[in-house]
């Protein structure tokens, strides 16, 4: 009987430890981007529109944000603090972020790239700021590193494109790979942003010019015939996601890369509180956990030391 106990035991142990493995594989780790439209700090200060947006910001892990006007940095301290506030009962994480410097070729119009990420789950191993080309908002590239993706280290470019030479400025996006990727010795890149990659900006014509389409290695997470944007006016996929390689590829989750439309379980704000923020929706991709048995084996060694004591 004390075998058949055991055994009993184990099997029970070894159910609660697929569920717990199943339900971390669930809440994985998402990235997005999000164009915010002016995030200043003027912007910042309308109290609904930043509950909206950290609410959703609260579901990541790391997200880039564009179009960011904040050159003292009061806008995002603002947003960081509120993601951290301990009346912000949304999750356990602590936040933090970084920014490039102003980017821009008018002084009237400046923008920065920021990343918020989560400190207990991801930790920034680099950064660069490329110089190369005329890219009018040269992308800040960030090398990540996380025990909690199955990838371990990887590299996120961000783009918002000119709208004055999206073709140009997307394929120059094959040269930061060359240089971050020799840089770090890593291919795991990701490019991420507002590419404005779509309708009159991009035809299917103008893909034989890019050659994040035209080389196999990269591949488009959001589909072109996706709508990244909120009015009704529009029908475009202007907001994307492209990672290089198939180890980065088989460490995402497949059909996670999706446009979120903030359609939560309990709560969906209005169109016109999500225009508040921007008229873009933000992307997003999910990376596969790390070696998720090996967070169950606390469980399963627990359940032998109760059988042998038996």
């Amino acid at each position: 009987m004390r075998g058949r106990s055991c055994d009993l035991r184990l099997l029970l142990l070894f159910i609660i430890c697929s569920v717990s493995v199943r339900g971390a594989s669930v809440s994985g780790f998402r990235i997005c981007a999000y164009n915010l439209q002016n995030f200043t700090p003027e912007k910042a200060s309308n109290l609904q529109m930043l509950h909206t947006l950290t609410r959703f910001l609260s579901r990541y892990d790391i997200c880039l944000l564009q179009h960011v006007v904040d050159p003292d940095g009061t806008a995002i301290k603002a947003l960081v603090s509120k993601l951290n506030s301990a009346s912000y009962s949304y999750d356990k994480h602590i936040y933090k972020s970084v920014s490039s410097r102003a980017l821009g070729k008018s002084s009237d119009n400046m923008q920065q790239y920021v990343f918020l990420y989560r400190t207990r789950t991801v930790n920034i191993t680099g950064q660069h700021q490329y110089t190369g080309q005329s890219f009018v908002r040269p992308p800040f590239v960030v090398q990540f590193q996380s025990n909690k993706t199955e990838i371990n280290q990887f590299v996120l470019v961000p783009l918002h494109s000119d709208e004055d030479q999206v073709i140009q400025e997307i394929d120059w996006l094959y040269d930061v790979f060359e240089e971050v990727s020799r840089k770090w010795n890593n291919t795991n890149v990701m490019f991420l942003g507002d590419f404005h990659a779509s309708c009159a900006y991009v035809t299917r014509a103008n893909r034989k010019n890019i050659r994040l389409y035209t080389n196999n290695s990269f591949s488009w997470m959001i589909d072109e015939k996706e709508d990244t944007t909120v009015t009704d006016t529009t029908n475009c996929a202007y907001d994307r996601i492209v990672v290089h390689g198939q180890p980065f590829l088989r460490a995402i989750v497949p059909g996670s890369g999706q446009v979120n439309k903030f359609k939560f379980r309990r709560y969906k704000p209005s169109t016109e509180k999500v225009l508040a923020i921007s008229s873009h929706y933000p992307v997003e991709v999910q990376l596969k956990s790390s070696a998720p048995l090996l967070q169950a084996t606390p469980l399963l060694i627990l359940a032998v030391i109760v059988c042998f004591r038996l």
